[in-house]
């Protein structure tokens, strides 16, 4: 593949601005499950892969919480198609996507419960999802191990 540099200094710096962490809907999710008394850890890095976070993560429970932005990440609603510099964008987009799975079959090899979540949900909601998943989880650990049934 060749290596196609973005359009413009415009589309470069724009995107160097992009927020990759501590996003609106990662705050509002993370406020919620903080009232509801979960702790969590933020910024988690994926056991066993470099450069890879966990958005939220219940280490105890091995819950793995990703809230990915639509554009980013390819929500089937809403993600568009940017016109200027389109095979450089695809090309982008899709390693993205591609990663994403990696690393969600990855967590998922070493035990975790995966769960993500598009930007645009409701933020009650995926706190609610988040709540059960780690209340169930916990529930399923044998008592005082620290063994998982896989």
């Amino acid at each position: 593949m060749e290596n196609v540099r973005p359009s413009s200094p415009g589309v470069s710096a724009r995107m160097s601005r992009q927020v990759s962490k501590d996003t609106n809907a990662e705050l509002a999710v993370r406020r919620l499950l903080h009232a509801a008394g979960l702790r969590y850890r933020v910024e988690y890095p994926v056991p066993g892969m470099a450069r890879r976070r966990i958005d939220v993560a219940f280490t105890r429970a091995k819950v793995a919480v990703l809230i990915d932005g639509c554009f980013w990440h390819g929500c089937p609603q809403h993600a568009t198609q940017p016109k200027a510099n389109a095979e450089w964008w695809r090309n982008k987009l899709d390693r993205n996507m591609a990663r994403d799975r990696e690393t969600t079959e990855h967590l998922m090899a070493a035990g975790w419960v995966v769960l993500r979540f598009w930007e645009h949900e409701a933020p009650e909601e995926v706190a609610g999802s988040v709540r059960a998943a780690v209340q169930r989880r916990l529930a399923e650990r044998p008592r005082g191990s620290k063994a998982w049934k896989v």
